[in-house]
């Protein structure tokens, strides 16, 4: 990626970005959510690989912001104020074992090795 780019889309460096972030973390502030819980692993097979390795204890805390996230949305509510202060919607727990699912799967593409999961229709 170009340095341009990559400066363009740096919070730090750019001001609509840093918008854009602050803009973000309220809406996730506002359910409990973190940037990661948005991603969807039936979207990608290397999500859902991604998923199925992490720590069991992760995944639980996952499901029950998605849940909670679910309820207040259904009621119309947000999250207490005192409780939205504390969330980290930044706070990443997925980027690096995607990461390493994707080299794998790369590498194992790259060696002209078959596909280590295959992708179904349900």
């Amino acid at each position: 990626m170009s340095s341009f780019l990559k400066s363009f889309i740096d919070p730090s460096k750019n001001f609509l970005a840093r918008m854009h972030m602050r803009a973000i973390s309220t809406r996730l502030r506002r359910y409990g959510l973190r940037y990661d819980d948005l991603y969807d692993q039936y979207y990608s097979m290397d999500i859902k690989e991604a998923m199925n390795r992490l720590p069991r204890e992760v995944v639980d805390a996952r499901n029950q912001r998605l849940k909670r996230a679910m309820d207040l949305s259904m009621k119309h509510e947000y999250l207490p104020k005192d409780l939205q202060a504390v969330q980290t919607p930044f706070r990443g727990y997925l980027q690096e074992m995607l990461a390493l699912v994707e080299r794998e799967r790369l590498e194992r593409e790259a060696l002209g090795a078959l596909p280590l999961y295959q992708r179904t229709i349900p």
